[in-house]
């Protein structure tokens, strides 16, 4: 019975000591989501706006009640562009990069919101969600319960996987890149007339300032140095975003493999050869070390095109990078050839997800070893083929390439021919096929 009474009267102290964590714990909660919120404020309120490209996108699509998901590689101002749209709403802010957050219930966190905001708070944004435990099932409760909720993630799988499973029909995403060459423009306010031998050479100028720094919005508008930056940038999505979240246990091996794929951009990479040259034990180590990285949104692979998708998965991928100025901040590679590749590709990818959803990117090559840099799908159209060469006048067009595009395009059934140059303008007709040949600044300012 007196080991019965002291357990009844020690139940009260211990409930008291759990009733005063919890408070402890909510109180931290609070206190983190405060400073989320003044920091992310504080952010734009110092940051001279410049506005992107997707943003009409996203304000179209702003009201709906579907969940609204925005992904993309960090630091590409995913949280900025979305914080510009909901300034009219009142709503409530939450950034999973914060470990308290991740130890925290959503029950805990919405808790929290409510008590910081009140009643009136109608939406709720969640930023990096990836990292939390469960948050498809807290999204959907959110949506039940009423809120417009809008979320951002720097992980293609995780989400569109959850996203696939959990929320089909039931969302809409929006893919967001670096500043484009215009939104670079844009941000500089570069406004010379492009029709004069002034205005052609400041932007050829300016874009070899763009190829230079890339366009991480901090290293645009804020003067960030490209090289620190994007090296400490590179090293976080390396580290945190695939290492840490994938627990990788050949942390070195994994990190090589992470160097050599930025470093051979634009270039050829087989599951088979990154398996042997790094001593995997299979090919499906490879694929998912590669992709681990394609889900970050550092790096991305371009397939071969081919009507059979079994042709698809076995051909050597070609393999680019998110943005030029990491490239050149991690690599040193000087090849301005491939580094124009390499724009052109990211550019097509940033149209496709802003404006021509439908199209496919692939590149072509056959067996006598023609190779055209990139076919343009929609479909079962072939809309458009595209090489790319580092030439200022036409005869630094090397011949195989021109062969190359017209062989493509007889075997294609497409008309569609572009080459994309330094400093080369004309339209020619080459064995009865029309060529048009479009300087690359010009291309990276047109929105087709």
């Amino acid at each position: 019975m007196r080991a019965l009474r002291c357990y009844v009267n020690a139940m009260p102290v211990r409930s008291l000591y759990i009733n005063f964590a919890l408070l402890l714990k909510m109180m931290r909660i609070k206190k983190v989501l405060l400073d989320q919120r003044y920091e992310l404020e504080e952010k734009v309120r110092r940051t001279r706006v410049v506005e992107r490209e997707f943003l009409p996108f996203l304000n179209e699509i702003k009201r709906s009640r579907l969940v609204k998901v925005t992904t993309g590689v960090r630091r590409s101002g995913k949280s900025f562009s979305t914080y510009l749209m909901l300034k009219e709403f009142s709503f409530g802010y939450a950034n999973f990069d914060e470990q308290i957050l991740l130890s925290a219930s959503p029950d805990e966190i919405l808790s929290a919101l409510l008590e910081i905001h009140g009643r009136g708070i109608d939406t709720i944004f969640l930023d990096e969600v990836q990292n939390l435990h469960g948050w498809e099932l807290f999204v959907n409760k959110l949506g039940r319960s009423g809120y417009n909720v809008f979320i951002t993630g720097s992980n293609a799988r995780l989400l569109s996987r959850e996203l696939a499973t959990h929320l089909t029909g039931r969302h809409l995403q929006l893919e967001i890149y670096p500043f484009s060459f215009r939104e670079y423009l844009k941000s500089i306010n570069f406004n010379e007339g492009v029709e004069t031998s002034r205005g052609m050479s400041l932007i050829k100028h300016e874009l070899k300032n763009y190829m230079e720094k890339g366009g991480f919005p901090e290293v645009v508008v804020e003067g960030e140095n490209p090289r620190i930056y994007l090296r400490q940038l590179y090293r976080d999505i390396v580290e945190r975003d695939v290492i840490m979240r994938y627990n990788i246990a050949y942390k070195t091996t994994f990190r090589d493999i992470a160097f050599t794929l930025m470093n051979n951009f634009g270039r050829y990479v087989t599951y088979n050869s990154i398996k042997k040259q790094f001593g995997l034990r299979s090919d499906h180590t490879a694929k998912n070390y590669l992709s681990y990285l394609n889900e970050s949104y550092l790096i991305f692979f371009i397939n071969k095109l081919s009507f059979k998708p079994k042709e698809v998965e076995r051909s050597p991928k070609k393999v680019y990078c998110i943005d030029p100025g990491m490239i050149r901040a991690v690599t040193m590679r000087e090849d301005i050839g491939s580094i124009m590749e390499n724009l052109v590709a990211v550019e097509l990818l940033r149209r496709r997800s802003y404006w021509s959803r439908d199209i496919e990117v692939y590149y072509w090559k056959d067996y006598q070893q023609h190779e055209v840099d990139f076919v343009i799908k929609d479909g079962a159209e072939i809309k458009k083929l595209i090489q790319v060469t580092y030439a200022s006048s036409r005869d630094e067009v090397e011949r195989r390439e021109l062969n190359s595009l017209i062989r493509a395009s007889e075997l294609l059934k497409c008309g569609n021919l572009l080459v994309i140059t330094w400093d080369y303008e004309e339209e020619e007709n080459i064995d009865n096929r029309a060529v048009k040949f479009l300087p690359l600044w010009k291309w990276l300012l047109q929105r087709e």
